[in-house]
């Protein structure tokens, strides 16, 4: 592994801190005037909150803009969640405005401007002894999974992008995830939504997939 280079042990948490800091900044407009409009059109909370698996498995809270509303059926319990996804909310994750947020998260320290996604803490249990190497860096607001197809290739694929730039992270490879990630933004590509074109949740999946195992 390559994970103790001189750039990961003395500029990499820094310069996300930096950059994190100063985009906060620039975009505060922007940021503003976003929860403005989830408060006007999907009311509060403003932030969405969910427990993610952080550096060396450590929980911890990602914040986004909400992006659903609190549409109820007639017993109380909330709908699916394709259909309390708004216009407003597609439009926020087809743009990635909605992970806005998650520069908080890079400030704190939950997170990297690159690295492995961060996944649902539910998932935790379902992943191998080898999987759980994207796990030995901070996770990031994007990553090498994320510019080889996003939410369109399969998990073992994903995570086989996660473990290749965990074992190996470098300045320039943090930088051209970084441009690329901009094209992939601005032509909004891969965005899978949940439930619907994107692969399913990876706790089906690994049971489903232990079934046919044993099935075998």
């Amino acid at each position: 592994m390559n994970k103790e280079g001189l750039y990961v042990r003395f500029f990499k948490r820094p310069m996300d801190f930096i950059i994190s800091l100063l985009t906060i900044i620039i975009l505060s407009p922007l940021i503003v005037f976003l929860a403005i409009l989830v408060k006007v059109k999907l009311g509060s909370p403003v932030l969405f909150k969910q427990n993610r698996i952080g550096l060396n498995e450590k929980i911890f809270n990602i914040y986004k803009f909400r992006t659903m509303s609190s549409t109820k059926d007639l017993n109380g319990n909330l709908l699916p969640d394709d259909q309390r996804l708004t216009k407003f909310g597609k439009f926020l994750r087809s743009t990635s405005l909605d992970e806005l947020p998650e520069l908080l998260n890079i400030l704190k320290g939950d997170m990297s401007i690159v690295g492995p996604r961060p996944l649902v803490s539910q998932y935790l249990p379902f992943f191998t002894d080898y999987e759980k190497i994207r796990h030995t860096v901070r996770p990031g607001l994007t990553g090498n999974a994320q510019v080889n197809g996003r939410n369109s290739i399969k998990w073992e694929e994903r995570f086989r992008y996660d473990i290749e730039y965990a074992n190996k992270i470098k300045f320039f490879s943090d930088l051209s995830i970084i441009v690329k990630t901009g094209f992939i933004v601005l032509k909004r590509e891969n965005i899978g939504e949940r439930n619907q074109n994107a692969a399913i949740d990876f706790d089906k999946y690994r049971i489903m997939q232990r079934g046919n195992q044993n099935e075998s």
